[in-house]
């Protein structure tokens, strides 16, 4: 909730609609600037409505396109910024273990971008983590770099800082309209305020938002689950707290990707999710959760009983999380074509939250009409045809 201490105005310099990661990220770089700035958020917080919950996400300095791979050092060094000034600890260095065929494009583009030499095959990979099994022919590239991100932490950490910095975070008020013009002004559940900047980071909700704006993008939310699976002996070492994330490439029984982390949330439970999900209304997603057809569990659990022996083979607990995806996976950041003041962050297709500290950082440089840190070639909007109809 709104601290009491904070004043009730209506006015400031800009507005952030979304206090998820990405958002709360935004809203932090820009207090860190000196900017006026408000942060609404349409749920009580915390929430696990959205895609920042829970308590664990990769990060990875292992991409296989450059352009991400670029932004990791500038990542890692802002999250340790972060657990600098809030003195929480907010990641714990597991490694990764990248797996697929030999000769796949994306693993060897990983392996490239990480400046390793090395490929595993299975007795090494078997020496360095035992909990792991390669099929016959395969082989694993190891990013030493990558661990684990404590989510729900981390967003706490980048609002305490934010509020700290003279931000206001709002929660619990909807957004019902956006009114673009020099001045834009945003009514809400509880009021109405106006800035000369707004900032959308509505994560599944974005694309009702801007078609307010006339903008159609191609955003696809979908619901992911997020499957533990329980170690056959607990407390097993192969399995417990020396066990690395990692992640499939051009697997042919997972094409969209599998990835896992080791037992946090849960004792003795690892993670293990298929990267792809059922398309969903984000509105209607608490009506069809307990109802939905889960298809990605077969594909997880044959995955399981294939390379992870040491784990059962159907999930102890399965909990709901949202992506929402862009037709290319890559993300949306960019001014809105025809009202500039209008900045947009979006379709982080289940690979955002390690980047989150960047994406703040960019997100607020274009709604200052500065030169972003890094080529926005890869996430302008006009990459999809026919995104701005009448507004």
């Amino acid at each position: 909730m709104a601290a009491p201490s904070q004043p009730q105005k209506s006015t400031y310099d800009v507005i952030v609609i979304g206090a998820g990661i990405q958002g709360s990220f935004t809203a932090y770089h820009l207090a860190q600037r000196d900017k006026d700035t408000l942060l609404l958020e349409q749920f009580l917080l915390p929430h696990s409505r959205g895609s920042s919950h829970g308590q664990s996400r990769i990060i990875r300095s292992a991409y296989p396109q450059e352009y991400y791979s670029r932004m990791m050092p500038d990542s890692f060094r802002l999250w340790q910024q972060l657990e600098a000034e809030t003195g929480t600890t907010l990641y714990r260095r597991t490694g990764l273990v990248l797996l697929g065929p030999p000769g796949e494009p994306e693993l060897e583009a990983c392996r490239r971008n990480l400046g390793v030499d090395e490929v595993l095959d299975a007795t090494a990979l078997a020496q360095h983590f035992p909990g792991f099994r390669l099929q016959a022919g395969q082989v694993a590239v190891l990013d030493s770099t990558a661990g684990v991100l404590f989510a729900d932490r981390a967003l706490r950490a980048a609002q305490e800082v934010f509020r700290r910095h003279g931000g206001t975070l709002r929660d619990g008020e909807k957004v019902l309209r956006i009114e673009p013009g020099a001045t834009v002004t945003v009514t809400t559940t509880a009021g109405v305020y106006k800035a000369p900047r707004l900032i959308i980071t509505a994560g599944a909700w974005t694309g009702a938002f801007v078609e307010q704006l006339g903008l159609h993008l191609p955003l696809q939310p979908l619901r992911i689950d997020v499957c533990y699976w329980r170690e056959k002996q607990p407390g097993s070492a192969s399995l417990g707290r020396v066990s690395p994330c990692f992640l499939t490439l051009g697997l042919s029984q997972a094409p969209h990707g599998i990835y896992g982390l080791p037992s946090i949330e849960y004792p003795g439970l690892m993670k293990v999710c298929h990267h792809h999900g059922s398309p969903i209304d984000p509105e209607k997603r608490d009506q069809v959760a307990s109802s939905a057809p889960h298809p990605d569990i077969a594909v997880l659990s044959s995955f399981i009983s294939s390379y992870l022996p040491g784990l059962e083979t159907q999930p102890a607990v399965m909990e709901t999380c949202l992506y929402t995806n862009t037709p290319d996976e890559d993300f949306i950041l960019d001014r809105h074509p025809k009202f500039s003041n209008i900045i947009i962050g979006a379709g982080f297709s289940g690979h955002g939250f390690k980047l989150a500290p960047v994406v703040g950082k960019l997100l607020c440089q274009l709604s200052l009409g500065e030169k972003p840190s890094y080529d926005m070639a890869h996430f302008t909007i006009t990459r999809f045809p026919g995104v701005l109809g009448a507004a």
